[in-house]
């Protein structure tokens, strides 16, 4: 760029500042609407978005459903690569070694809010090194008990409890799964001990209600819904804010007696920092709009999950809460840290 030569006649001075200003307007101008400008060329080619666990699961199933709409709606085609892993680090990993370019997006939620305390050396960190897009889809847990067990009502265990301590067997898949620190959960709010005993696969857990193994057992509603039905198992109560609409018969805990217990499985979507604000408000657009749509919640609701679109925003301020929650939680059951 020229400098100011104090020699210059007074009308090339003029000149100088002149063009000078033009050129700064013009980057001005570019600034403000170069964003404006990406989100709609964008996207141009297809997205990739990862996820932390194996296909054909029921977190599988609603980002195939909501972007198979997306892709619809967009143009491009959005290709789900499956990454399981604990912790869910492959699939961030892969989110972070790609360009911040909203052409790549990671799946996480409540599963990934649960990694951030309980992984001692995780290798990302979802609030610093990801921007939270928009949520997808919710499910509720459900209280499981044999169908001829003692138990009728979730004040009937808890009475068992506080008369017999340490009486109880509760079951769930994994150690420090959502389902385990629900049942660690339930003991906390109603001051009760009881052993909580972690299987592999959601058909251990039922065959040890069958069996009588355990006297409770935890899990989300979409896996259980037909042993339910078919009376293989006994769904004592729903641990949602409302009654479920494929269980109408089956209260809540919080009608039960445990008020305020209430555990639900989301799933959300992120993308690497640094991801233009502009892309992350389109794609936040293009999944409400996706997960609205009379097709794709219908198709969410045969799955037993509910359409549960939030903005940015809200997104973020749920991704931080629930760390916070579930990280009080493992500390108060003293689950050891991987």
């Amino acid at each position: 760029m020229k400098t100011l030569d104090k020699s210059m006649p007074k009308k090339n001075i003029l000149d100088f500042f002149s063009n000078a200003s033009k050129g700064y307007i013009g980057f001005l101008i570019f600034i403000i609407f170069a964003p404006f400008s990406l989100a709609q060329t964008y996207p141009n080619k297809p997205i990739k978005m990862f996820l932390p666990y194996g296909a054909g699961g029921i977190g599988d199933l609603t980002a195939r459903v909501i972007t198979q709409k997306m892709s619809e709606n967009m143009g491009q085609q959005i290709i789900i690569d499956n990454k399981p892993s604990a912790g869910g680090a492959q699939a961030f990993l892969a989110g972070l070694q790609s360009p911040a370019d909203g052409y790549t997006l990671v799946m996480g939620g409540n599963g990934s809010a649960i990694s951030q305390s309980l992984f001692k050396n995780l290798p990302y960190n979802i609030l610093t090194e990801f921007n939270q897009v928009s949520t997808m889809a919710k499910f509720s847990l459900v209280l499981l008990v044999n169908p001829d067990s003692k138990y009728k009502t979730v004040a009937d265990v808890i009475a068992e409890g506080k008369a017999r301590p340490k009486s109880l067997n509760f079951g769930s898949v994994s150690v420090g799964s959502t389902q385990f620190l629900a049942a660690e959960l339930f003991k906390q709010m109603a001051g009760i001990e009881a052993q909580t005993i972690p299987y592999k696969v959601s058909a251990g857990l039922f065959s040890a209600i069958r069996s009588g193994e355990i006297d409770v057992g935890f899990e989300f509603v979409p896996p259980v819904l037909t042993s339910i039905k078919a009376g293989t198992v006994k769904a004592l109560a729903i641990a949602a804010e409302k009654r479920n609409p494929g269980l109408q018969d089956v209260p809540t805990v919080d009608e039960s007696g445990l008020i305020g217990y209430e555990v639900t499985s989301w799933n959300a979507v992120s993308a690497k920092t640094g991801t233009p604000q502009a892309i992350i408000e389109r794609l936040n657009k293009e999944f409400t709009l996706a997960i609205n749509s009379p097709d794709v919640s219908q198709s969410l609701r045969k799955m037993n999950s509910e359409p549960f679109p939030m903005n940015q925003k809200e997104t973020r301020e749920l991704m931080i809460s629930e760390i916070a929650r579930w990280k009080t939680v493992i500390e108060k059951a003293n689950i050891p840290l991987n």
